[in-house]
């Protein structure tokens, strides 16, 4: 099982915080053991460190207040979305205040003619795109769960759409945020670019609360295309679909998805979500343009898939077909799990180049095999990253060991492609250990960023660093 270590405890400041909060806040601060508990929940292995309170703000003039008060008493703060992480950003291994900012959810303005939004933190993708809907509007970063946008910012989140839309630093134009000392600060406005000065926004996106607490997004977004075809394909091999998938991109097709689901994968699709698709490795993918420009790429696609052995390819421009494969493919963790029932299911994640992608797949199949993990693989191909899922028995004592000694090996196999040990699940607590072998020296620099912003180590401490 993954270990985390517990930071020394303030306390005394830790009390006195929570008194003055309580005073202030009332009933939206809250200390029962079962809240603070689901506020230290993490969806991995890694072990709950809950805080000692956690406060509900409405506004970012709270925030700061909260942010004052703890940083007053050397109080550590956690920020918290919808607890979705995966590698325990949401922990608290020194105690201190959980700060869950689902009760700020309020979408402030769309400016539909200039394609950008400004929401608060706790909406969540799922609420903006229905908000959205009727102006012919959609944000197109999806990560499987329905995370909050804040919290999706502060772990540079991503998704399927990733290979046409890019990640969350490419799609959020500015922030306001609460730093350390309880400042509130902007760090741009509405223009679709700026050259003045440090680039604070891209600074706080992916600094996973260490640096500051994000209040407020103005985002980009993107026209609800005027056609969307999806199509799928069955390949004999894992390689033979990352072939096809390097093709794809070193041809030029603007796919706005390009998904893979290995043969176990697909078995758990069908048995889950009811479908009936060969259990061969799939790609599934998506087309975004003209009625007839999606068509053609949606066929030209075929007939790269026809050189690596492609069968059952089919194409859809059906709303309904089209939601009930990716429906499918945002189920996969649940239909995971029922490969192997009362098992744990332990995410990790990498990313590769990806004329690299095909090789690290297979080896990563081949060392799960070797160890006797079952490991289905799923990735969103189309930009080299991958996610393995662990079926572990958690009372096997050498199971545990055997999954924690893939998730190194395979973090240690990206990194030696040029990759990185993690795509988009973030550091957190569970991947601190390959920062330093992924960026070397490059982390001491995050040290005295850290250190200067935050000197006495109250926002999120123990994360990333």
């Amino acid at each position: 099982m993954a270990q985390v270590s517990t930071l020394p405890r303030n306390e005394a400041g830790i009390e006195t915080a929570i008194g003055i909060l309580k005073q202030r806040f009332g009933d939206r601060l809250q200390t029962s053991a079962a809240i603070r508990e689901q506020h230290g929940h993490t969806t991995t292995w890694i072990e709950n460190q809950s805080p000692d309170a956690v406060v509900f703000p409405h506004s970012t003039e709270e925030v700061a207040e909260i942010v004052r008060t703890c940083a007053a008493h050397h109080v550590p703060i956690i920020p918290f979305g919808t607890g979705t992480s995966l590698e325990g950003h949401v922990n608290a291994p020194a105690g201190g205040l959980s700060v869950d900012l689902s009760q700020m959810n309020r979408i402030l303005a769309v400016n539909a003619g200039d394609l950008d939004c400004v929401v608060q933190p706790g909406v969540t993708r799922d609420d903006l795109n229905t908000h959205l809907r009727d102006q012919g509007l959609f944000f197109p970063i999806d990560p499987g769960a329905n995370a909050s946008l804040g919290g999706m910012a502060a772990t540079r989140a991503s998704g399927t759409n990733a290979v046409r839309y890019g990640t969350m630093k490419d799609n959020v134009l500015s922030l306001e945020a609460v730093m350390p000392d309880g400042q509130i600060i902007r760090t741009g406005h509405r223009a679709r670019k700026s050259s003045a000065g440090y680039d604070l926004t891209r600074l706080l996106i992916g600094a996973e609360g260490t640096l500051g607490i994000i209040t407020e997004m103005t985002l980009r977004l993107q026209g609800i295309p005027e056609a969307i075809s999806s199509a799928r394909c069955s390949f004999p091999t894992v390689d033979a679909a990352c072939q096809a998938v390097m093709m794809t991109i070193q041809y030029g097709i603007p796919v706005a998805r390009i998904e893979l689901l290995d043969e176990m994968s697909v078995k758990a699709a069908n048995a889950y979500s009811g479908l009936n698709l060969p259990e061969t490795p799939l790609l599934l993918l998506e087309f975004h343009g003209s009625d007839t420009g999606a068509a053609e790429q949606a066929e030209t696609f075929g007939q790269i898939a026809d050189e690596f052995g492609g069968t059952d390819f089919a194409a859809t421009s059906t709303t309904e077909e089209r939601n009930k494969l990716w429906q499918a493919r945002h189920d996969m963790y649940w239909a995971s799990l029922q490969l192997r029932p009362g098992a744990r299911g332990i995410s990790t994640d990498v990313c590769v180049p990806i004329s690299r992608l095909a090789e690290c797949v297979t080896a990563a199949q081949d060392q799960a095999r070797e160890l006797g993990l079952l490991a289905p693989i799923v990735g969103h191909v189309g930009d080299g990253n991958f996610h393995t899922l662990l079926l572990i028995d958690m009372d096997n004592a050498n199971e545990v060991a055997a999954a924690d000694g893939f998730v190194g090996w395979l973090n240690d196999l990206a990194i030696s492609m040029e990759g990185t040990c993690t795509g988009e699940h973030g550091i957190g607590q569970g991947k601190r250990p390959y920062l330093v072998r992924e960026l070397g020296a490059a982390t001491s620099y995050m040290s005295a960023i850290k250190a200067a912003l935050d000197p006495d180590n109250i926002m999120n401490p123990g994360k990333i660093l």
